[in-house]
């Protein structure tokens, strides 16, 4: 089987947002978030969607992992050293609204914590989003889209950053190299994060 990662064009973000829509279904933040089960991974979809538009796509901060048939199986959003939202976040508002609705606060809210405890120093990627489709899982697609971006990482001398959504995932992350540094409460008693961090291979 063949796997292989490639920079997402914007031609591939409604494909990409889909991957990430489906993998995200069953995720405790988003379950938390968009309580509607019927309507989750379509709303997750849209947030994705904005989330790669404006612009971690023109910053190549988007991967895409196809298999051996050209489907797209999976993708991973990265925020790159020194990456500052500004303008686009408000350009990304009517995303995030139509995702959201009205628990749109509450996704700000939520934000507002995790980028309040975000490391800034040292210059470090930042893996927002990883997933792949369920009946991709174990197949090594999430393993090569973080190999290589964080092969890139230690090319660069540059550590990454995350944060875990599932407890069960920590192992994974440990894996490469990632190792918890504690516990966030972006929402209020509900799903915690795991923040990790990865200083980088020579």
């Amino acid at each position: 089987m063949e796997i292989t990662v490639r920079q997402a064009q914007r031609s591939d973000i409604p494909t990409l947002a889909r991957v990430l829509g489906i993998a995200f279904a069953d995720d405790p933040i988003f379950s938390w978030l968009l309580p509607d089960e019927a309507s989750r991974t379509r709303r997750a979809a849209i947030m994705f969607a904005a989330l790669a538009r404006y612009d971690r796509i023109d910053h190549g901060g988007v991967d895409i992992a196809i298999d051996d048939s050209g489907t797209v199986v999976g993708a991973a959003i990265w925020e790159p050293p020194g990456y500052s939202e500004g303008r686009n976040s408000l350009r990304a508002l009517p995303g995030f609204l139509r995702a959201f609705r009205t628990r749109l606060g509450m996704a700000g809210r939520m934000a507002e914590k995790m980028a309040a405890v975000h490391p800034h120093d040292p210059a470090h990627w930042y893996l927002a989003a990883i997933g792949t489709l369920p009946a991709g899982r174990g197949k090594g697609y999430g393993k090569a889209l973080l190999a290589s971006r964080l092969d890139r990482c230690d090319a660069e001398g540059l550590p990454a950053y995350l944060e875990s959504s599932k407890d069960s995932n920590v192992p994974y992350y440990e894996r490469f190299g990632f190792e918890v540094t504690g516990e966030i409460d972006a929402t209020d008693g509900g799903p915690l994060l795991w923040p990790m961090w990865r200083e980088p291979r020579t």
